[in-house]
């Protein structure tokens, strides 16, 4: 995944309101309306959080007659999942060796 990738779909993960609406579509494609629903937002702007999703190829859409379903795209999700867990060992093998080093000083008089 290029680094400018991940940016977008980093991005777009750290906003709450696309964060539901993904949520929302892990459960089948729907529409905008659909989607807005739950929301306080007009749907001009929950076609804007749409928009920053499906550029950060997180959703897709499609156009069947006059239904344009959303739909969850797993492979930039994958993608950032893959990225976190490169370095998700080494974290923890930092956070260990601290928390060794934690209790070596708690131990001295």
């Amino acid at each position: 995944m290029s680094t400018a990738s991940l940016n977008r779909t980093f991005a777009a993960l750290a906003d709450p309101t696309r964060r539901a609406l993904l949520a929302r579509l892990s459960r089948g494609e729907a529409s905008v309306n659909v989607l807005a629903r739950p929301f306080k937002l007009s749907l001009p702007a929950v076609s804007k959080h749409l928009k920053v999703l499906q550029q950060s190829g997180l959703i897709s859409r499609s156009r069947n007659a006059q239904w344009r379903p959303c739909r969850l795209e797993t492979k930039a999700l994958k993608e950032a999942q893959d990225w976190v867990e490169t370095y998700r060992m080494e974290w923890e093998e930092r956070f260990d060796r601290l928390g060794s080093y934690l209790e070596k000083l708690q131990r001295k008089p």
